[in-house]
């Protein structure tokens, strides 16, 4: 199967970078993001209009890439969760977890006995077409598989301990607008009771071994976020980095406009 990037960059002592896509679903996206650097992506279904079927055509593109394709599933289902792991999907995120129950639920459905109940259907696109050894490839798909349960809710934080426990989940993910949300502090990323809840969670995936990911999206976010335990860094998504990129790309060409007419209105006097 695919070697997971993401994982080589733990093994290596590195912080895994990647980037959310929910807006250009296009077949040139992973090789963009490949051109990057990026050590995985994940293609957003909560968020966005991608069905199932596109969401297989992206991670078909992203077997040609480097990177480790992640899916964001609108619901704890099963049909999602194994689906898209058929799909050659190497990780899942799974939004608003709040009690270790469906955290194992999570596990359930995206692994292989003895560590979950995922059904097996060889020889379909997570397998390249091919009958692998089945014993060992069971073994690397449950070493590989990454399991991304995102603490977005008050409850949520009461039970990151017991959900960072659970068996099988890899990263404890902040989704720090919901999580805001929830605390009646919609935005507010330095009021206390955020910064609370962000060390409850640091603590709670200290203790049990697990990564913290999040996703910032401006610099004194990103370094704030890094110096208080954060390890998995999602840089923003698509269409926010497109925006952005555009906005100065025109700003530039309307104040070059502007110079060099005036250096022309001068020059004519």
């Amino acid at each position: 199967m695919k070697p997971n990037k993401y994982r080589q960059a733990i093994a290596e002592g590195r912080i895994p970078v990647g980037h959310m896509v929910w807006e250009f679903g296009t077949r040139g996206i992973a090789k963009i993001a490949e051109n990057a650097g990026v050590d995985f992506v994940i293609f957003d279904m909560e968020h966005s209009g991608f069905e199932i079927e596109r969401c297989f055509d992206l991670i078909a593109y992203s077997k040609a890439c480097s990177f480790a394709p992640f899916v964001r599933v609108p619901e704890a289902q099963y049909h999602f969760l194994a689906r898209l792991m058929d799909a050659g999907a190497l990780g899942v995120m799974i939004g608003n977890v709040e009690t270790p129950e469906v955290a194992k639920y999570i596990v359930d459905s995206s692994k292989y006995a003895p560590l979950g109940r995922r059904g097996v259907g060889l020889g379909s696109a997570h397998t390249d077409y091919g009958v692998p050894d089945p014993a060992q490839y069971f073994r690397d798909s449950n070493d590989s598989t990454v399991i991304i349960c995102q603490i977005e809710s008050p409850k949520g934080v009461a039970n990151a301990e017991a959900i960072a426990a659970t068996p099988g989940v890899d990263i404890l993910w902040v989704g720090h607008y919901d999580l805001s949300q929830g605390l009646g502090i919609p935005g507010q990323f330095q009021h206390p009771d955020f910064l609370k809840a962000l060390e409850k969670t640091v603590a709670a995936a200290r203790k049990h071994g697990k990564r913290l990911g999040i996703q910032p999206g401006n610099q004194q976010l990103l370094e704030q976020w890094l110096n208080i335990g954060f390890d998995v860094i999602s840089w923003n998504v698509d269409s926010a980095v497109y925006s952005a990129a555009l906005n100065q790309g025109v700003s530039n060409v309307r104040s070059t406009v502007e110079r060099l007419a005036t250096t022309s209105s001068s020059a004519a006097q």
